[in-house]
């Protein structure tokens, strides 16, 4: 008898699914799209630039320097005396240690502060699509990544794009 009421309730929820799907309003957003067209992104592109320009400068300025010395030492070791070599050995790992350092900082800085910047424009992607939706009744908005088709009238993408230009 429960095997009867289980079959009977799940051809009720099958023969209602469409009935349900198409009472809803649903509009697909393709987040990726969005966050490459978005004219924010070069501001934000330009203040980590000149964030980060000078320790960017300083590091590329220690390889120049590390390859400098490497040259000298490949093109002068054989004149050297071995306290020259080993001080010039010394004198390039220690250098190479510091721009690793140097390098592994400023990769964490940047990536921290990349993420700070997206987030922050996120939070207003997400405004723009909160603002689009309510605006058109929209019931659901999905990403585009989640859905297998969609209609191109239902893709709201440049509507969010338009939206965060003109705001």
């Amino acid at each position: 008898m429960k095997k009867i009421f289980n079959r009977a309730m799940m051809v009720l929820v099958l023969l209602s699914a469409p009935t349900l799907a198409q009472a809803e309003k649903i509009a697909v957003v393709d987040m990726q799209a969005v966050f490459e067209q978005l004219p924010q992104r070069e501001q934000v592109s330009k203040t980590l630039k000149a964030e980060f320009g000078d320790r960017v400068a300083a590091v590329q300025n220690m390889q120049e320097e590390l390859r400098g010395m490497l040259e000298k030492q490949q093109r002068d070791g054989a004149l050297m005396s071995e306290s020259q070599k080993t001080d010039m050995v010394r004198k390039m790992e220690s250098m190479k240690s510091e721009l690793q350092l140097k390098g592994k900082a400023l990769d964490e800085d940047m990536r921290r502060r990349q993420g700070e910047e997206q987030n922050k424009l996120l939070v207003k992607v997400q405004q723009a699509i909160n603002a689009i939706a309510e605006k058109e009744s929209y019931d659901m908005v999905l990403q585009r990544g989640a859905v297998i088709y969609v209609k191109p009238t239902s893709d709201i993408s440049n509507k969010v794009v338009e939206a965060l230009s003109k705001g």
